[in-house]
């Protein structure tokens, strides 16, 4: 007895299913193959370097000179008028921006086995520029958190009063998970990583990223230098994925001088219709 079509096309998409899944985890593990990534390493390199020595000695500073001074100007904590606050902080909060960002992803690799030809090719693109934001919000606050946890910094007024210098190593406390900002480091994760493949955005994420950076202070969750260490965390995660990806020839190209860019993606209005199509009955 034949086997009926949907039970043959439900094989067949499962099959696809389970293959796209393999390779896009084959991809990204792959031993790199650009000619021209040592190039791109000495690069990225250095811009991890000055940005980790600037924003490192900006750090010290703010410790010692305005840290303690700028916490004492700030509202109580727990004030009602700040309510409106204590929501748009959270649009910096990793587990939600990784949760919208996996459920885009889960939508892409369920819908892409059944497509053929330049809509498959264009959604599975737009699939590898959001692994990539994934990738670099995720690996920044892996690293965010390993040093919570190692310098044990002790957040605004715990202990009862202003001081930038109280140290709780390994305690394991969220009161002492101050430094660096894991908020910072989630918008300036996702805010390089947006703007490293859609340009045209660099501005509107910026302007996201400070929000959510100056909302950590008004809010008493962190000292001026936590958030300054949090954003380094991010912007330097995110140069060091962008390479991974680019010595793999995902998403990035690499010129001749080393520099990395952003291949050319689908418009936003391609985009729609790929998506009108998909999941239209």
């Amino acid at each position: 007895m034949a086997a009926s079509p949907s039970v043959v096309d439900s094989k067949n998409y499962a099959s696809r299913f389970a293959i796209l899944a393999w390779l896009s985890l084959a991809q990204l593990v792959r031993s790199p193959s650009h000619s021209r990534r040592a190039e791109a390493a000495r690069r990225a390199a250095r811009q991890a370097l000055w940005l980790s020595a600037a924003l490192g000695a900006a750090i010290i500073v703010l410790m010692f000179a305005i840290d303690a001074w700028e916490i004492a100007q700030m509202p109580k904590r727990g004030t009602p008028s700040l309510w409106w606050l204590r929501i748009v902080t959270d649009f910096g909060k990793d587990e939600y921006v990784l949760a919208a960002l996996a459920v885009m992803l889960i939508a892409i690799a369920i819908v892409s086995p059944a497509l053929r030809g330049i809509r498959r090719s264009l959604l599975l693109g737009l699939g590898t520029r959001l692994q990539f934001i994934f990738c670099a919000v995720a690996l920044s606050n892996l690293v965010t958190e390993v040093l919570k946890y190692c310098v044990g910094r002790g957040r605004p007024f715990v202990g009862g009063e202003a001081n930038a210098f109280h140290f709780s190593h390994f305690a394991g406390n969220p009161a002492y998970y101050s430094f660096p900002s894991g908020h910072a480091t989630t918008a300036f994760a996702l805010a390089m990583a947006v703007s490293a493949v859609w340009p045209q955005a660099r501005v509107a994420m910026a302007i996201y990223a400070l929000i959510i950076a100056a909302s950590r202070l008004v809010l008493l969750a962190h000292h001026p230098s936590d958030v300054v260490a949090g954003a380094m965390v991010g912007i330097v995660g995110t140069v060091f994925v962008r390479y991974w990806f680019a010595a793999r020839r995902l998403g990035f190209a690499i010129l001749h001088d080393g520099s990395i860019v952003s291949l050319v993606g689908p418009s936003s209005g391609r985009l729609k219709r790929v998506a009108r199509g998909a999941f239209a009955p």
